[in-house]
């Protein structure tokens, strides 16, 4: 069975491509250079010039020149605008999204889930939660800049030991509470118990 990405790949001709298709589509009110879009998707800048013109001719972007500036964003009244927004969503989940997978090698994590632009929730206070300890800030790193590369944008996270995720539940901590009840999708959970107990805490 194909991967999700791979078949995403193939279906709009390339990595590149479908990296280009997603970042604009993630940041809709944005306009970028073409160096813009290489630096934030870690693209060939030497392709880039040619898709970013067969995204113009096919109506998905639109340009604007300021001086010897030119800029593209997306354009909003492209006819799948919407249905290309809904496949980004389910392209960015796990196991869709190889990149969350190596989230449970960060170290000890206990909980993890995401939320924010992952699952198209403007709302959110955080895309990505990562619950756990002797969590390695090297490795951590690098997985925000394959989570930033593959979105192409800034991936806001929150990172909590075990006990001070497990206090903020008990206190029903409003920053948990809001991501919990919030558009969400968990990727690791060694803490259900903990999390439906707060949840028939809260019912009481």
């Amino acid at each position: 069975m194909i991967k999700m990405k791979n078949s995403l790949e193939a279906l709009f001709g390339s990595r590149e491509r479908w990296r280009l298709i997603k970042m604009f589509l993630l940041n809709s009110e944005e306009k970028f250079t073409n160096k813009d879009v290489a630096a934030r998707n870690k693209v060939d800048g030497r392709k880039i010039a040619g898709i970013l013109a067969q995204l113009v001719k096919a109506g998905f972007l639109s340009t604007q020149t300021r001086g010897s500036k030119k800029t593209y964003f997306l354009n909003k009244y492209f006819s799948f605008v919407q249905e290309l927004k809904n496949v980004v969503v389910k392209s960015n989940l796990y196991p869709q999204c190889e990149s969350l997978g190596k989230i449970k090698g960060l170290g000890e994590v206990q909980f993890s889930l995401i939320s924010g632009v992952f699952v198209d929730n403007s709302k959110s206070k955080t895309d990505l939660l990562v619950v756990g300890d002797l969590i390695s800030n090297a490795k951590l790193k690098h997985l925000l800049e394959d989570l930033e590369a593959e979105m192409g944008r800034e991936i806001n996270y929150s990172l909590m030991s075990t006990s001070e995720f497990k206090y903020r539940i008990n206190m029903f901590d409003k920053f948990v509470m809001e991501l919990l009840e919030a558009s969400h999708e968990v990727i690791i959970n060694n803490m259900q118990k903990e999390v439906l107990q707060m949840k028939r805490n809260k019912k009481l």
